[in-house]
């Protein structure tokens, strides 16, 4: 799928690849082939998780990522020094070599269509996925695990007043 551009130069009447053929001696001169194609990139689990992660917290009527378990474990972690906040948390890769699939855990806000906000989730995370790494995103499944009431207590916002004075 690779396109190779045109170059403006005239053709070589005489040749049947059409003035290829300098080019393709010119690469297998310097070490085979293009330098895009020298050796191999693999992506890690943890990097789609992260950007699916940001990429769906990015879309409105999304609360937060992940179930209750993984977010009472995750505000621990946020108030131990160091531990930061985890972009991945409520997201589930398996990354091949072409391919990922992915899977979703959110909390949508109150009131929000969820059919809505999940296509807008699914619609954002693959653009973004596919557009960083260049793999092709075979499923995005999403579980909506709560919704957020607007007289729910945030546990997991970063509390605005000190505890320590």
């Amino acid at each position: 799928m690779t396109e190779t551009p045109q170059r403006n130069r005239p053709e070589n009447p005489g040749s049947a690849s059409g003035g290829d053929e300098g080019r393709q001696s010119q690469f297998s001169k310097r070490g085979g082939g293009a330098p895009g194609t020298r050796g191999r990139t693999t992506i890690a689990d943890g990097v789609v998780e992260k950007i699916a992660g940001m990429a769906a917290r990015d879309v409105a009527g999304v609360h937060v990522m992940g179930s209750g378990l993984s977010r009472t474990f995750g505000a621990m972690r946020d108030r131990v020094p160091g531990g930061g906040r985890s972009v991945s948390r409520g997201v589930k890769a398996e990354v091949g070599e072409s391919q990922t699939a992915l899977d979703l855990e959110i909390v949508v806000v109150y009131g929000v269509s969820i059919r809505e906000v999940a296509g807008d989730v699914r619609e954002n995370v693959i653009a973004a996925v596919e557009r960083m790494t260049g793999l092709e995103v075979v499923e995005v499944n999403i579980a909506v695990s709560d919704v957020k009431l607007p007289d729910e207590e945030d546990d997991d916002e970063d509390e605005s007043e000190s505890r320590v004075q």
